[in-house]
């Protein structure tokens, strides 16, 4: 399976700003790339591409005043199978866990297991570890949890998530996340590109997050908010939670003007020289137009 994978951002500057972005495919991800991957932009600037700490493939640059384009687009070669399933996968003790892994049972800036954990034990603590139980965890995010783009806000944490029964995507992801930490199960946020493949169509395309839970001395994905193994997930960025992948880090004031992706399987195209010729013009994609927020 081949997968149109890309994004066109229009930025606004008020002045000269530094940004991040995290924009760009994760190292990690195994499926073939055919055409450029790399973060593009509308003017002569210098784009300087590096790897955090959490393995995330940056892009860095200064924005001029005014507005700026960025954009991305490529195909990427998918196996096609859904996310992995393994009910039998068991859960670690925390002293047989890896050095590695330790750091995803803290607390971070939007998932404060320590004040969710007596009520992750009260949830969750008659069911199976292991994977039954990040299951489990799934199940009730997903049933407790009203999705709505006007939810969303920048400062949202699980614990906002949890009292207001609100959010987006990656709401979602953050109190799986923090139920998980709160139980002893390494979970650490991810994010990327998830079309509608086999799935019900949506209207515009946006990034997705989900999470991924450490079981059977292995990280297996999990999607608090779809909450089915999905088909064509292409990763972006991992880190603690959403602050360590933001798409846009600007160290300065910035609007956005204009947000689109595109995430869909490619059909009548046999040959890479058929697959480039689509690249050559980006997809009549439709914008994400984010609602504005209703008051209770």
């Amino acid at each position: 399976m081949f997968i149109r994978i890309g994004h066109e951002i229009v930025l606004e500057c008020k002045s000269e700003t530094p940004l991040i972005l995290a924009l760009s495919r994760h190292p990690e991800y195994e499926g073939r790339v055919i055409g450029d991957d790399r973060v593009h932009c509308d003017a002569d600037l210098s784009l300087q591409e590096y790897i955090d700490e959490f393995g995330n493939r940056r892009t860095r640059l200064t924005a001029p005043p005014g507005p700026l384009k960025l954009w991305s687009d490529c195909i990427v070669e998918n196996s096609g199978l859904p996310d992995v399933f393994d009910w039998n996968a068991r859960q670690h003790s925390v002293p047989d866990l890896p050095p590695e892994v330790l750091g995803y049972l803290n607390a971070s800036r939007y998932c404060e297991s320590d004040e969710l954990s007596e009520r992750a034990w009260e949830l969750f603590g008659q069911t199976p570890p292991g994977w039954a139980r990040v299951q489990a965890i799934c199940n009730w995010v997903h049933n407790h949890i009203t999705f709505g783009y006007h939810f969303g806000r920048p400062t949202k944490t699980a614990v906002d998530v949890m009292r207001e029964a609100t959010g987006v995507c990656r709401d979602f992801a953050h109190l799986a996340i923090t139920l998980c930490r709160a139980m002893n199960i390494p979970a650490r946020y991810a994010s990327g590109y998830l079309g509608d493949i086999e799935a019900p169509p949506v209207e515009a395309g946006d990034f997705s997050a989900w999470f991924e839970a450490f079981l059977e001395g292995r990280w297996f994905t999990f999607d608090a908010r779809h909450n089915t193994p999905r088909v064509g997930r292409v990763l972006m960025v991992r880190g603690r939670d959403a602050a360590d992948g933001a798409m846009i880090t600007s160290f300065g004031s910035h609007n956005m003007k204009l947000f689109r992706v595109w995430t869909h399987e490619v059909s009548g195209a046999d040959t890479d020289q058929e697959r480039l010729a689509l690249l050559e013009t980006l997809p009549d994609a439709p914008a994400l137009t984010l609602a504005p927020e209703v008051s209770p």
